[in-house]
């Protein structure tokens, strides 16, 4: 049973084998299903003390510490794969954050949620900003502070030299090939430095 649908997108492009370390971990579901799908190792990182808990409850090898302070602990190149997944728009120094995805990992996985959205432009329309299944948050208790389109997260990377290898847009759950910006609510982007 997959938790997420972005999950399997994310198995897909993990190596059999892969060394892998998860930012923003959660509880560690992520990391679990990787290493029962894809038998990959590694580490999470997570900043909640009960999302720590769970993590070793799960026999998830966890660190706890802050993301926004970057990965000074790791050495370059330490990882095949760095994953951040629907925890991107909940960071506030973006290009840190990505900068430091590429200095440890020969590749990164990032889902993001897609502000652009058909159904959160009709909400905004009727005045109100989105909530969802998959942004569940009030607009004044959100932990998302960078919400962007598809577009704006490939015009960013473009920016910041990084090249987008593969892209797995969805909506909810299903596959979107067609107008993906307007009709995907969320995306898997698997890139590496330019």
């Amino acid at each position: 049973m997959i938790a997420r649908a972005d999950f399997a997108a994310i198995a897909r492009w993990v190596e059999p084998n892969a060394k892998v370390l998860d930012l923003g971990c959660g509880d560690g579901t992520l990391l679990k299903y990787l290493k029962e799908a894809r038998n990959a190792h590694g580490y999470g990182i997570e900043i909640a003390d009960a999302n720590i808990l769970a993590c070793v409850e799960k026999n998830v090898n966890v660190i706890q510490m802050d993301l926004e302070a970057g990965l000074s602990g790791f050495e370059p190149q330490s990882f095949d794969f760095v994953i951040l997944s629907q925890t991107l728009q909940a960071m506030r120094n973006i290009e840190l954050v990505v900068k430091e995805i590429l200095r440890v990992g020969r590749q990164g996985i990032v889902t993001i949620p897609n502000f652009g959205y058909w159904r959160r432009r009709i909400q905004i329309i009727g005045g109100r900003m989105p909530v969802s299944k998959d942004l569940p948050y009030q607009w004044y208790d959100t932990p998302n502070i960078h919400l962007c389109t598809f577009v704006d997260f490939e015009a960013f990377c473009r920016d910041q030299g990084v090249r987008i290898l593969e892209r797995h847009v969805m909506c909810d759950g299903d596959d979107v090939s067609l107008l993906p910006n307007l009709l995907g609510n969320l995306a898997v982007y698997r890139f590496e430095k330019a």
